[in-house]
């Protein structure tokens, strides 16, 4: 018996509709293996139509008053609740993430990360006006961008959706946002939801794979392309929008360093880290997945951590008792579990190693130690659950360790010593400095790296500026 697919639809200028050719592609359940879905294979023309509705909608939006944008947020906020549940379930199919981390990890931050911004859709902040020539009078104007195109990452796909039309919307942008082709099916629902709330044109959905995201940064409409993914992938769009100078907003894959000192408490910084680590099946670019460990606690820790990693337990979304699911998809397995083929013969693989089960994409979380510095799994983002394990003799050994890669996302330092963390919050050279903790988040504080992590800022009053322009007005103030 053959169970018909679901179909997804792109959502267009306040309606849903498929591809204009008919094409579509089958979505897969990562935690089975097997499709639940069909969503459609946007071209040119769903790309032509989808930005022709956001620069047709923007005039209006863009001079609506900073509080009736206010109240469209909030409004989406207060829906997002009513509909979690709902919400929930489709990330679920998206993800094969467990159903109760989804529940409390993040649909309270995405509805509170709404509801920031909705207040910072009223904080548009200049210097104050003045006459710094004779006769003159000084006006600054912060302005929204125009149309945005924004691609958001399997990861976190909800949750990034968030982070990405939130700050644009509140500045009284447009958006054309593209989930990807492995996770559509929460940001279609999104776009119901949203949809209902906000004019037709405002918030538009097309689904699609890298053809279709490339149309949408190469299309003369945006004014900025955002995009969260792979170093690759950020590379392309930063050389595809400087054809036309759009502005691009890049955040990228990251290679978090954990500087755990000796006089950490090994117990305590080994049940922070390997929560950190194996979350979300160690997809994510803050991931604490590459821990520095002083010599002298070295061997004591790699056990506790090993252990650690026995004790967690991948699995089935509604088995209330596994900490993550399964990888995204068969290519990331595939990534995975070539990293663990490949390790050099001086590496030893302390736990884990291998794939969970037949059915779906599960891995086990995995620790590895006895690496150098440049070993392919130090240098390179695994995105997955697998931490490595160094050994330092000292701080300046520590610092080299940890900013020795090319990315520079996240990083974490552990110790008593005030003193000590606050010399190595300055000499990381990451985006965020984390001490005796990693992965919070906060939407009031800046999220975005430097180096081949990309740049420009997620999440707070920064974040919002990215998707505004700075306008100077000068006028005579003579008779």
């Amino acid at each position: 018996m053959t169970t018909e697919l679901r179909r997804l639809r792109n959502y267009i200028n306040g309606e849903f509709r498929d591809a204009a050719d008919g094409r579509t592609t089958e979505v897969i359940n990562p935690a089975t293996g097997e499709a639940y879905a069909v969503a459609p294979l946007s071209a040119q023309a769903d790309v032509d139509a989808a930005m022709k509705a956001a620069a047709d909608a923007f005039p209006a939006w863009r001079d609506l008053v900073p509080a009736e944008r206010q109240k469209a947020l909030l409004k989406i906020a207060d829906a997002f609740e009513e509909r979690a549940e709902e919400l929930i379930a489709a990330e679920v199919e998206n993800t094969g993430k467990p159903i109760g981390l989804t529940r409390s990890e993040e649909i309270p931050p995405m509805v509170d990360q709404i509801r920031f911004f909705a207040g910072a859709a009223r904080m548009l902040e200049g210097r104050a006006a003045g006459e710094y020539m004779e006769g003159l009078t000084s006006i600054i104007r912060r302005e929204p961008i125009g149309v945005c195109a924004q691609v958001a990452p399997w990861n976190y796909p909800m949750m990034m959706g968030v982070w990405k039309f939130a700050p644009a919307l509140a500045a009284g942008n447009t958006v054309v946002l593209k989930p990807s082709d492995t996770t559509p099916a929460s940001t279609v629902l999104m776009a119901e939801i949203i949809g209902s709330i906000v004019p037709p044109g405002v918030f538009n959905v097309i689904c699609g794979d890298r053809d279709t995201g490339r149309a949408m940064v190469e299309h003369r409409t945006p004014a900025m392309a955002s995009i969260t993914g792979s170093v690759r992938a950020g590379m392309q769009v930063a050389e595809s929008a400087s054809k036309d100078l759009k502005r691009v907003h890049l955040e990228l894959g990251g290679k978090a360093p954990v500087v755990v000192f000796e006089d950490t408490d090994i117990a305590k910084a080994v049940e922070d880290i390997s929560v950190a680590g194996f979350f979300n099946a160690g997809q994510d670019c803050t991931a604490a997945t590459r821990v520095l460990v002083h010599e002298s606690i070295h061997d004591d820790f790699v056990t506790a951590l090993a252990k650690a990693a026995a004790d967690t337990k991948t699995g089935q979304p509604d088995d209330e008792d596994v900490l993550y699911g399964p990888l995204n998809n068969a290519n990331q397995l595939k990534q995975v579990t070539g990293f663990i083929e490949r390790l050099p013969a001086h590496a030893k693989v302390e736990a884990g190693g291998q794939r969970v089960g037949e059915k779906g994409y599960f891995f086990a979380p995995t620790v590895v130690s006895g690496l150098k510095q440049d070993d392919e799994i130090i240098q390179n983002e695994v995105f997955g659950p697998v931490i490595t394990v160094q050994s330092f003799t000292d701080e300046a050994q520590a610092v080299s360790y940890a900013n020795g890669v090319d990315y520079a996302l996240a990083s974490s330092v552990w110790t008593k010593d005030h003193a000590r963390a606050m010399r190595l919050s300055k000499a990381l050279d990451f985006g965020c400095v984390w001490i005796n903790t990693h992965i919070p988040l906060v939407a009031e504080m800046p999220h975005g790296g430097f180096k081949k992590s990309g740049y420009g800022k997620d999440l707070s009053a920064y974040g919002f500026d990215d998707y505004t322009r700075i306008k100077h007005v000068m006028t005579s103030i003579e008779g």
